[in-house]
């Protein structure tokens, strides 16, 4: 099962545009081989711990929660969509009852943002007794580069080095054959 986290309008930024191209390629190849994938929302409200705490006020309204226009009609056609105010899509029992209920067991996870929510939803895979993957090239930081690679990192310390892949990774029976890539001898120049 594909998880595809909070890649909504206000995620996505000069910092993480760069991965909604390869999430869309994901996630369509990953539907046309018949395979599951959710997509997570993240609603902030009023009196959140993310407002108290952190004194962060964003996403509570649309276009900010609204899933990035390039995703639109691939979550339209998701298993689900889950709405969540937490982190991690296994902090709601909305979450925890779809993957239970379904009995998925591999977790390959990616989207927005790799330190945060992205690796949350890995790390409580992971917790849970599920087998998590981080697709790292399908997973970005509205924080930078930097901050991705900190939260991939992270994760590799929290779920094992082996956990941590690219999309070129995943198994064709999952995904189909990936599309080819010209080899650098082959590319057209600009």
């Amino acid at each position: 099962m594909l998880v595809v986290v909070d890649v909504q309008n206000g995620f996505v930024r000069e910092e993480s545009r760069h991965v909604v191209p390869v999430i869309a390629d994901l996630v369509e190849r990953w539907q046309a081989a018949g395979g599951d994938v959710i997509f997570t929302r993240y609603l902030n409200y009023e009196g959140s711990p993310f407002e108290r705490l952190i004194k962060w006020k964003e996403l509570r309204t649309s276009p900010q929660i609204d899933i990035v226009p390039e995703l639109e009609s691939l979550a339209a056609k998701a298993t689900a969509i889950i709405d969540k105010t937490v982190y991690s899509l296994f902090g709601d029992e909305k979450g925890r009852s779809l993957v239970s209920e379904r009995g998925w067991t591999d977790i390959y996870v990616c989207g927005i943002a790799t330190e945060s929510c992205v690796l949350k939803t890995a790390v409580d895979a992971f917790e849970l007794d599920l087998n998590p993957w981080l697709v790292e090239d399908a997973s970005a930081s509205h924080a930078g580069r930097d901050v991705h690679e900190a939260g991939v990192l992270v994760t590799r310390r929290f779920i094992g080095a082996d956990q941590i892949i690219t999309t070129d990774d995943i198994p064709a029976s999952l995904v189909g054959e990936a599309p080819s890539k010209p080899r650098d001898s082959e590319r057209v120049p600009k």
